[in-house]
């Protein structure tokens, strides 16, 4: 399976690329883009700025161009909570996208989105950039546009559970996280 994994507003940091390879070790092509040109954020904040100064539209732009040499293997979109955000908007406009595996975030889904592609998404419960009620309503539009759709919370980690050298890390979600993850990818 191709993969595309995007990072989060901290950038392309060490745990991406630790995912990344974890992915690998199990038999996966993957490649992460970074789409901040080699800079990385040291707080939450400073990745806000790192992310609004580059802009929304750029930051997709980026995302389609180091995506689509790998688009016609039919690619896994895959992403940390920004980096999930651009997953979910280029896998809905990619007919080939054979899954979307979200980790910490979704995005909008427009009213004609249509899709048939299996769905996975890990998400903190409660997670303060994806309330439960955004959470219900992204979850209905996405069945709504035909995806196939699993959603796991984990109650009482943080938003970015998975990324070791961050506060919200929760080794035993994250643990949890990658097995369900991985078995979502090998049926894929």
């Amino acid at each position: 399976m191709t993969i595309v994994l995007f990072h989060s507003m901290y950038g392309l940091r060490p745990a991406v690329l630790a995912a990344a390879d974890r992915l690998r070790a199990a038999g996966h092509e993957v490649h992460t883009p970074d789409l901040f040109d080699g800079r990385t954020a040291g707080d939450a904040e400073e990745g806000m700025r790192i992310k609004d100064e580059i802009g929304r539209d750029e930051l997709l732009r980026r995302a389609v161009a180091a995506a689509a040499p790998h688009s016609q293997q039919g690619l896994v979109y895959a992403g940390f909570s920004l980096g999930g955000s651009v997953a979910q908007n280029l896998a809905l406009g990619d007919e080939r996208a054979r899954g979307l595996l979200l980790l910490h975030g979704t995005s909008d889904i427009a009213d004609d989105a249509s899709t048939d592609m299996p769905v996975q998404l890990h998400v903190a419960d409660p997670d303060p950039f994806e309330p439960d009620d955004w959470l219900n309503a992204w979850y209905l539009r996405m069945r709504k546009a035909g995806a196939d759709v699993e959603v796991h919370r984990y109650r009482g980690a943080g938003h970015l559970y998975t990324d070791p050298d961050l506060p919200d890390y929760d080794a035993e979600a994250a643990e949890r996280t990658w097995a369900i993850a991985l078995d979502f990818l090998a049926d894929l």
